[in-house]
Formats: C-alpha cells, structure tokens, sequence
C-alpha cells in the first residue's frame, strides 16, 4: 500500500459516497487508474464495504449504552449461542469478546433509560449464560471514527 492507496482510503473514510471522479480529483489520479486502485482495495479486503451512518437521535434511540457482560460459564457451546443471540438484537451496536473481568463489552442504542430497561429485561437478560451486568451511559461521544485511516 502506497501513499496514494492511503490517500484513497483516507478520502473514502470521510466521504464515501463521492463517485469514482470526485474521488480520483481529490487524490490526485485520473478516473481509470483511481478506479483500478479502489477495485485492488476492495479485492484485497482492506476496504470492507460502505455503509450510511444512521442518525440515532432521529430514529428515537438518542443514549449509547456500554454493558460489561460476565457469562455464567465459558464452554464453548454457550459462547457460541450467546453471541448468535447477540447478533439479533437490533439495539446492539457492537460487541466485544474481551479479557479482564467481564467476559464482553456491548456497546448498544436506547431510548432513554425505559429503552435501557427493555434491552436489560426483554433481551438482555433472556440471553443464554448471561451471569451478571454492568452499564454506562456515554454523556457525550468525543471521537467517532467508523474504521482506523491509515496516516
């Protein structure tokens, strides 16, 4: 990956709905190559996919809950059904397999702290394994990056 692919992924971060021309003016190639770039980028795996970021606030789900999740056991049969369960939630923003204490961190969108008690007792604590909780509402996001750039 050159500093040109860099740039590339760098613009496609920011603003990724500009088509192939915009994109090739801003780092500097002409559409065919820019284009070639892109293509190799997205084959190679480095580029994922796109995706529109969703407002949470407008669709009524304005508070980020973290939840620290500690499972009653670890086998691997319960892992397994637990993060399948995860997977459905739509609430659920992200989740995390980590070390430490708990066993995952969840990162998750309600509507306030009603939304907050549903996700617990409707969902959350119907999931298989699921041993104990702990939560934290975010007052404020200060970064919000969807994947690293490349510098």
């Amino acid at each position: 990956m050159d500093a040109i692919d860099k740039k590339i992924l760098r613009t496609l971060a920011k603003h990724g709905r500009l088509s192939n021309a915009e994109l090739a003016e801003k780092v500097g190639l002409s559409a065919s190559p820019c284009w070639t770039r892109v293509k190799r980028l997205e084959q190679a795996g480095v580029i994922q996919g796109y995706a529109a970021l969703l407002n949470q606030a407008a669709l009524g789900l304005p508070d980020t809950v973290f939840l620290e999740v500690m499972m009653e056991r670890h086998d691997e049969e319960q892992l397994r059904r637990f993060e399948a369960a995860v997977k459905d939630i739509p609430e659920i923003l992200e989740c995390h397999l980590v070390t430490g204490e708990y066993d995952y961190v969840i990162k998750a969108a309600v509507g306030g702290t009603m939304g907050y008690e549903r996700l617990l007792r409707d969902k959350l604590y119907r999931l298989p394994g699921v041993r104990h909780t702990r939560s934290s509402f975010a007052l404020r996001c200060l970064k919000r990056e969807i994947s690293p750039t490349p510098e």
